[in-house]
């Protein structure tokens, strides 16, 4: 090969992590924009993470979960979006936008290619001569064993936190027991609907640990399930107390089927269908002389035995793959440092945060991002819309065009009802609901955890 023949940093390929819902946006702005995407995803099809909970329903309406470039790019094909005032589940979203965007994007999205590495050509993280200079280097390992290495001039990390899902210690680690006791654990809202699930539930005593949406979902479900089934009821654990933030904004949410939601957890535990075990810190797991577990608390506190334990605490960022480059992140909440203090929840609970791009998503390392869920880190909230304007944003960055990229072109919805600091575990704390949202700024809402998909459309 000639001298000539030798790509620039230029010519070759931004390497987009994942092809869900931000990782596909990201590659239809680098189209938009005439750059080369590759995309890179682990599972075997668009939006395989979303498709795990494609049972539950979003909040946001297609209309709020749909990326503008996306929909230019995929207009010659004949596609239509959905209702724009429906919520789709997480299957219609995979479905009915994702895949087809996947599809549209063609040879330009690999599957079942699994992201091990990133770092700068031979340099690691250590070594600063030329480093900026240098293309990134992509080792991947495909589903067959093999391995390959991408050469790229940029990389988009939109590989989300699903992967991670955040165990049921209030110290962050697994609980004493914990591990041993996968075989009655799930970190995931179950699908009722699905017959062996349905089996693991009824006529069961469920522990659900956590306090946001997941957890509401899932006393939801529950709720459900024990009206039909006898013996069925749930024992919610919460490391706070119960208070009139719990059950979030009711009525009050701007966003109707979160709030919808939080009056059907609520609906839940009134009823009898479930009970609350408020300022419980999980210490351990223990196994009674049937089998079935028991939860301690570091207080010495024991809960009566659970056949089921149902872990919804959040989830966390894989970042064991870019060990060799240099991020720049919050060492609380493993966010960005300079979004991280628009999202702490140890600030506010409804995660509030202003629309954001390529200055709060930039790192010591140039041309390397995090994006979606993934620029979150450990926080719980996060809308589409602001992931749609992240990639925006840096796209534009990436291209050279540093007017568009600082430019802000989202106007986020006012959303929920916020009861200050969100993590604080005092049981006998109250919170004030009074004003409306916080901070002065529009808020955001979850994604793929969100109203029970049989609650109607939102």
């Amino acid at each position: 090969m000639s001298i000539n023949s030798v790509p620039t940093t230029d010519q070759l390929p931004v390497v987009v992590i994942g092809a869900g819902p931000i990782g596909l946006a990201a590659a239809a702005h680098l189209v938009e924009r005439g750059l080369e995407p590759l995309v890179l995803e682990a599972g075997p099809s668009a939006g395989s993470a979303v498709r795990e909970w494609a049972h539950v329903r979003l909040f946001s309406p297609w209309a709020e979960v749909t990326d503008p470039a996306a929909e230019k790019l995929l207009a010659p094909t004949g596609w239509v979006r959905p209702d724009g005032a429906t919520c789709p589940t997480g299957g219609d979203w995979a479905e009915k936008y994702l895949q087809p965007l996947a599809d549209t994007l063609g040879d330009k999205v690999r599957y079942g290619a699994t992201v091990t590495g990133v770092a700068r050509a031979g340099r690691d993280r250590v070594v600063d001569s030329g480093r900026d200079e240098q293309p990134f280097t992509v080792h991947i390992q495909l589903a067959d064993g093999h391995e390959e290495r991408v050469t790229a001039r940029a990389v988009i990390d939109a590989s989300g936190t699903w992967s991670i899902p955040s165990p049921m210690g209030a110290d962050g680690l697994p609980a004493l027991g914990e591990k041993a006791a996968t075989d009655r654990i799930s970190y995931r809202v179950p699908d009722l609907s699905n017959p062996a699930v349905r089996a693991r539930y009824a006529g069961k005593r469920t522990a659900v640990v956590g306090s946001g949406a997941s957890a509401f979902t899932a006393l939801a479900y529950l709720a459900d399930l024990a009206k039909e089934e006898d013996g069925t009821h749930t024992v919610w654990i919460l490391r706070r107390g119960i208070s009139a933030n719990t059950y979030g904004g009711g009525e009050a949410d701007q966003l109707p089927g979160r709030g919808a939601l939080g009056l059907r957890a609520k609906a839940a535990v009134e009823s009898g269908h479930a009970g609350a075990a408020t300022g419980f810190r999980t210490e351990a797991v223990e196994r009674d002389t049937d089998g079935r577990l028991i939860l301690v608390a570091e207080d010495g506190r024991r809960l009566d035995p659970v056949d089921e334990i149902i872990v919804l605490t959040g989830f966390r960022p894989d970042l064991s793959f870019l060990s060799e480059v240099r991020l720049g992140l919050d060492e609380r909440l493993q966010a960005p440092t300079a979004l991280a203090p628009l999202i702490d929840p140890n600030v506010h609970s409804c995660g509030t945060v202003y629309p954001h791009g390529v200055g709060e998503l930039s790192h010591p390392e140039q041309d390397i991002y995090l994006v979606g869920m993934k620029s979150y880190g450990r926080a719980p909230t996060f809308l589409a819309m602001t992931g749609y304007e992240q990639v925006r944003s840096l796209t534009a960055a990436i291209a050279g065009d540093r007017e568009a990229a600082e430019r802000v072109e989202l106007t986020l919805p006012e959303t929920g009802v916020c009861g200050g600091a969100g993590l604080f575990d005092d049981p006998d704390t109250v919170q004030s609901s009074e004003g409306g949202g916080c901070c002065a700024a529009p808020s955001t809402l979850q994604i793929g955890i969100g109203a029970p998909a049989s609650s109607g459309d939102c």
